[in-house]
């Protein structure tokens, strides 16, 4: 695949996540992040890796050879490489050729993700990773997961710009009628480049997800605040409370429930993504049966979610080119991303600054 293919299909210059930090350790972890085949680790010390999954001299995965200290020593014919990508040994010979390197991809890791640079190096800046200061603070109890989709990014982004769908997808754990009855506002940050759509139920059933979680018995007032960060990070910011119990004149919301749900959406190919998830809590944060209930719900809400969505990409790549969708109200925010996601791969502008997430008590 060349470079002008995969650039029809991915933004390259952001920071995806490739991983939770757990998962990189001292083996070695193959990902493909926007075509790109990645080989992660960590060095002795601790400090994550990314290199090209690619022996420069007959293609072996690097990912099925072995760690000697901080060097990998390719499994087919042994050349090795140092963190640099850079090769350090050949067999037979004393002379390295000066070609013989493979890709070494920025790494950063934040808020408990492994995020890797994938576009130009010299573009690569930290300081642009996206937040999600939930997912590492001692005030919040986190459960987490990945799940491999077999269908491309941009269906997870429709799924998760449209709420309306729990409704009917996700009934008996975190939809009821209300989230497909009532209206959403859109905001649209051009500036940042960050979508927003907003849902507040004022009287609406408490799902199971809810009920079992807080311990509310009754109906509630429900948020549900969308920030959207093209093209690789999602956050929805749920705020549960007994009907009419609102955020104080001085911002105060203690009596609420809040659970910040995020998502890392990260493109492996043209037709499969990475669907990294999980909800960070500030209620029952010592109580381990919530957090069993609530891995055990979420899971399930997000094969749901797969079911459904690697049914649509097998739909949607049987379809007759040109294949009309009716688009409708519910569909703003999620209509809103899809231009600003082919503003970005059109590059018509450059990757906007992010601004560090806020919990605010509002949301």
């Amino acid at each position: 695949m060349t470079d002008v293919i995969r650039n029809q299909w991915f933004v390259r210059n952001q920071w995806y996540v490739a991983a939770y930090g757990a998962e990189v350790g001292r083996e070695l972890l193959a990902r493909t992040i926007c075509g790109e085949p990645v080989v992660l680790y960590r060095t002795e010390d601790g400090v994550a890796v990314g290199l090209a999954d690619r022996c420069v001299h007959r293609r072996f995965p690097l990912s099925e050879s072995r760690l000697v200290g901080d060097l990998i020593v390719c499994g087919y014919h042994g050349f090795t490489y140092d963190t640099t990508g850079t090769c350090v040994a050949v067999p037979a010979q004393h002379r390295i050729p000066r070609t013989a390197r493979v890709p070494a991809y920025p790494v950063v890791e934040r808020d408990s993700f492994v995020w890797v640079w994938i576009g130009d190096r010299d573009r690569a800046d930290e300081h642009l990773v996206p937040r999600a200061p939930w997912l590492d603070d001692p005030r919040y109890t986190v459960v987490r997961g990945m799940e491999p989709l077999a269908a491309r990014y941009s269906l997870l982004v429709d799924n998760l710009m449209d709420l309306s769908h729990e409704t009917y997808l996700h009934g008996g754990y975190i939809g009821t009628p209300e989230v497909a009855d009532t209206s959403t506002t859109t905001d649209v940050d051009e500036v940042c480049g960050i979508v927003r759509v907003s849902r507040h139920m004022a009287d609406a059933a408490c799902p199971p997800f809810y009920a079992r979680s807080t311990g509310i018995q009754g109906r509630i007032t429900r948020w549900q605040d969308i920030e959207y960060h093209p093209p690789c990070l999602y956050l929805l910011h749920s705020r549960i409370a007994p009907v009419g119990v609102l955020p104080g004149p001085d911002g105060d919301d203690s009596a609420a429930f809040h659970a910040e749900i995020v998502y890392g959406i990260t493109p492996s190919t043209e037709s499969t993504t990475y669907d990294f998830w999980a909800v960070a809590r500030d209620f029952a944060v010592d109580d381990q049966s919530v957090t069993d209930f609530l891995r055990e719900n979420n899971h399930a809400v997000v094969m749901q979610d797969v079911t459904a969505l690697n049914l649509l990409e097998q739909v949607i790549a049987a379809e007759p080119a040109g294949y009309q969708e009716l688009s409708v109200n519910i569909d703003t925010g999620a209509l809103a991303a899809r231009r600003m996601l082919a503003r970005m791969l059109a590059g018509s502008r450059p990757a906007p600054a992010r601004p560090a997430a806020t919990a605010a008590a509002t949301t």
